[in-house]
C-alpha cells in the first residue's frame, strides 16, 4: 500500500514538474525567440546528462521533443536532430534498453551522394587534393613514373575522375593504379568497374585493387597495410579525406599506421579532415562544441538550399543527423566520429615523420571557383593558415585540407 502511495505521489510531483516546464517554456517563448529558448533547454538537458540527473533529462527532452521539428527552420531542425541524438543517449540508460535502429547503408550511401552535389564540402576537400597529388606527381623528375593512389574508404569513388581525366592528358601517360580501402567487397568492386570504363573511355592504363577492411579500426588498418603491393617504377600518394578521424580510438597505433604510411616513402599524403573538436572525453564539451559546429552547417545549408528541400532533408537527418547521434550518443570506443582540429593533426604528422607542404596559389584560386561557381552564397570563406586551407560559412572553420610529405 505504501509503495503505492508514495509512487503516486512521486507520479503527481512529476506531473506536476512536467506542467511547470511546459509553462515555463511558453513563458519564456514569449519573452524571446522560441529557437534561443529551445537551445538554452538543450544545453540544460546534455547538463543534466553530465550530472547524471537522467529524471530532469528526460523531462527535458520531452518539451524538446514536443516543441522541434525536421521542417522547421534551420534552427529548429538542427535542434529536432540534437534532441533526438539525446532521446538516445537517454535509452542507453532505460533498465531495458531497446535496440537502437542503425541508417540502412543504401539510404547512408545515396545520402552522401546528395550531400556531394549540394554542398562545397566534399567537393572542396577532393578537388583540392587531387590538385595536391596532381602537383606531386608532374614533378619533373618523375615524370616517366607510373602513379600508384592509396585512397582510404573510396566510397564510390567520385573523387578520381578529374584527376584521371588529367593524368591521360600527359604525354606519354603513365599507367594509373588505385588501392582502395572499403568495408563492403561488393561496393568496391563496383567502384573499380566504374573507374575502369572511365579509364578506357580516356585510354588510359588503369587498374584496380580492392583492399577489404572490414570494420575500419586501427588494427584492421595496421593488419592490412602489408598486402599494398608497392612496385619500384611508381610514385605513390596516399589520400585520407574525411577518414582518419575514425583511427582516434587510440592515438598510439594511429602514430604507428602515419609511421608505416611514411616508411612506404609516399611522394605526397593528402589529409581533409573536420575543423572541430568532437573527441573531448568530457561530454558537456564535447556536447557543445558539436552544436556550435553544426549550428554553422544547418544555417549553410538553409541558405544554398530552396525551403522544403528533399535532399536538404536527406542529408541533415540522415548523414549529419548520423554523425550529431554518434558524437552526443556514444561513449568510449564505440564512437566513430572523433573529429580533432587541424593543429592536432599537424602534431601528429610530424611525430610520425611529415612535413607540411604548401598547397599552391593555382590551388586556392580553383577552390574559390568552385565555391563562386557552385555556391554563390556570400557565407562560405576560404582561408590559408598554416599553408594549408580552411573551408569556413562565416566565422565558423569547417573543414581543412593539407598536403604532406
Amino acid at each position: 500500500m505504501l509503495g503505492s502511495s508514495s509512487s503516486s505521489s512521486c507520479s503527481h510531483h512529476h506531473d506536476q514538474q512536467h506542467q511547470q516546464d511546459q509553462e515555463q517554456l511558453h513563458l519564456q517563448s514569449d519573452l524571446s525567440p522560441p529557437s534561443i529558448y529551445l537551445r538554452q533547454l538543450l544545453l540544460a538537458c546534455a547538463r543534466s546528462i553530465s550530472h547524471s540527473d537522467f529524471t530532469a533529462a528526460h523531462r527535458i527532452a520531452t518539451i524538446l521533443s514536443s516543441n522541434s521539428s525536421p521542417y522547421g527552420d534551420s534552427s529548429e531542425r538542427l535542434i529536432h536532430s540534437f534532441t533526438k541524438a539525446l532521446n538516445l543517449r537517454l535509452r542507453l540508460h532505460l533498465p531495458h534498453p531497446p535496440p537502437l535502429s542503425i541508417n540502412n547503408d543504401a539510404i547512408l550511401q545515396s545520402s552522401y551522394l546528395t550531400l556531394n552535389q549540394i554542398t562545397p564540402f566534399i567537393r572542396f576537400s577532393q578537388l583540392t587534393a587531387n590538385q595536391a597529388i596532381l602537383e606531386a606527381i608532374n614533378d619533373d623528375q618523375h615524370i616517366n613514373h607510373d602513379i600508384h593512389i592509396l585512397d582510404f574508404d573510396i566510397t564510390h569513388g567520385v573523387q578520381w575522375p578529374p584527376l584521371m581525366q588529367a593524368i591521360a592528358d600527359r604525354r606519354p601517360p603513365p599507367t594509373l593504379r588505385i588501392t582502395a580501402t572499403g568495408t563492403n567487397l561488393e561496393t568496391l568492386r563496383r567502384t573499380g568497374d566504374r573507374l575502369s570504363k572511365f579509364a578506357h573511355s580516356l585510354g588510359l592504363r588503369f587498374r584496380f585493387f580492392p583492399l577489404l577492411l572490414p570494420h575500419h579500426t586501427v588494427d584492421d588498418v595496421i593488419n592490412h597495410l602489408s598486402a599494398v603491393l608497392l612496385l619500384p617504377n611508381e610514385i605513390l600518394a596516399v589520400n585520407f579525406v574525411l577518414y582518419l578521424h575514425r583511427l582516434l580510438t587510440d592515438r598510439d597505433k594511429l602514430l604507428l599506421v602515419l609511421k608505416k604510411i611514411k616508411s612506404m616513402n609516399p611522394k605526397v599524403v593528402t589529409l581533409a579532415e573536420t575543423e572541430a573538436n568532437h573527441n573531448h572525453p568530457v561530454f558537456l564539451s564535447r556536447f557543445e562544441e558539436a552544436l556550435n559546429y553544426y549550428t554553422a552547417i544547418f544555417d549553410s545549408l538553409e541558405v544554398t538550399l530552396p525551403p522544403n528541400s528533399r535532399e536538404r532533408m536527406a542529408v541533415e537527418q540522415v548523414w549529419f543527423g548520423r554523425e550529431i547521434a554518434d558524437i552526443v550518443m556514444a561513449e568510449g570506443e564505440n564512437r566513430r566520429e572523433r573529429h580533432e582540429r587541424f593543429l592536432s593533426w599537424k602534431t601528429m604528422m610530424k611525430v610520425a615523420g611529415f612535413r607540411n607542404v604548401a598547397l599552391s596559389p593555382f590551388a586556392l584560386s580553383q577552390a574559390r571557383l568552385l565555391l563562386r561557381l557552385h555556391y554563390p552564397s556570400e557565407g562560405y570563406n576560404l582561408d590559408v593558415v598554416n599553408d594549408s586551407f580552411f573551408l569556413g560559412w562565416h566565422n565558423q572553420p569547417l573543414f581543412s585540407v593539407s598536403s604532406w610529405h
